[in-house]
């Protein structure tokens, strides 16, 4: 019986894992695992083994997970000491995301001519994986993934405890009137391997329009933080022309996104920790809603989701005092 081995990427990083066996079982898996990444086994949560449909248990050996050898799986875990970190810091300290994000009025390069050559060399190169054709009339929401639908640094036992609540509710509710495409800064197979461990993939209630990963995604220089990474939706609108500027809307945590188009970018409020945080959380609820209360507007570019909750306690209070 021969070796093989299998790439683990976590943290942004890969890590070879040799010498596995077909009768190793995934607690060994685990401990091969620590010993390269320091993540305790209890910690790690590996995406993606499961066995007629079930997930693996530290039990399940290799051999009937079918690995294949070289294959690449993703693994979420925290280390002993970030724990103890994020469990010293202050409740009252700013929320920080990346060391920084950027106020869309600070930099204009929306329509700088350099930029604009690098949205259309994406639009010519880049290939969008479609899901499902657009629909006619519809809208576009594009949604971001990590700390915006899931929160990918905490740890669990499955990827629905990471889950941002009323996520099915949100994207049920959104797929009435819009098209639903992810867009995350990340590979096409993390993005494919999330939203399958979501359950988003094959929701009886909507179906996801498009994906698009890192690859999509253009560097502008900014006077203040240098060269950022960022996702223009031009590239979205030259291969789709049922979209525009008027009728698509982004949410991501991070402004920095969508500088491109700061008119349609809306940005989310943070999903971390969520363990503490999700009995508390309705971001997707309020939105769901203000999706709802925009769905009619003939320019979704003209109005300010900067002020999305003000908007919806306007519309909601005219709703109530029509009735």
């Amino acid at each position: 019986m021969e070796s093989f081995s299998v790439i683990i990427k976590w943290n942004g990083k890969e890590y070879e894992i040799s010498d596995l066996m077909e009768t190793d079982k995934v607690s060994d898996l685990k401990d091969a695992i620590e010993k390269k990444t320091g993540v305790l086994p209890s910690r790690q949560k590996i995406l993606g083994l499961k066995v007629k449909g079930k997930a693996a248990d530290d039990d399940t050996t290799l051999g009937q997970l079918h690995m294949k050898p070289g294959s690449k799986i993703l693994m979420m875990g925290s280390l002993e000491e970030t724990i103890r970190e994020v469990n010293m810091v202050p409740e009252d300290l700013p929320d920080i995301v990346n060391d920084f994000d950027i106020e869309e009025d600070e930099v204009l390069t929306e329509n700088r001519q350099e930029f604009l050559t690098k949205v259309e060399k994406r639009i010519q190169e880049y290939k969008i994986k479609v899901l499902n054709q657009p629909r006619p009339g519809k809208k576009l929401l594009v949604l971001d993934i990590d700390y915006t639908i899931f929160d990918h640094r905490s740890t669990a036992q499955h990827a629905q405890e990471l889950m941002r609540p009323y996520l099915h509710e949100f994207l049920a509710s959104a797929y009435e009137h819009y098209d639903i495409a992810i867009w995350s800064a990340t590979s096409m197979k993390w993005i494919e391997v999330k939203m399958k461990e979501l359950g988003a993939a094959t929701h009886a209630d909507y179906k996801l329009a498009f994906y698009l990963d890192s690859s999509a995604m253009i560097s502008v220089h900014t006077p203040k933080y240098g060269v950022v990474e960022v996702k223009p939706l031009g590239v979205i609108w030259g291969q789709f022309p049922d979209y525009s500027s008027k009728n698509t809307i982004m949410f991501d945590d991070l402004r920095r996104n969508f500088l491109m188009n700061p008119q349609n970018g809306l940005k989310i409020r943070p999903f971390k920790h969520a363990h503490v945080n999700r009995s508390e959380d309705q971001e997707l609820l309020r939105l769901s809603q203000y999706l709802r209360a925009i769905a009619w507007e003939e320019d979704l570019g003209a109005l300010d989701h900067k002020h999305w909750e003000k908007h919806l306690t306007r519309a909601q209070n005219l709703s109530g005092s029509s009735r």
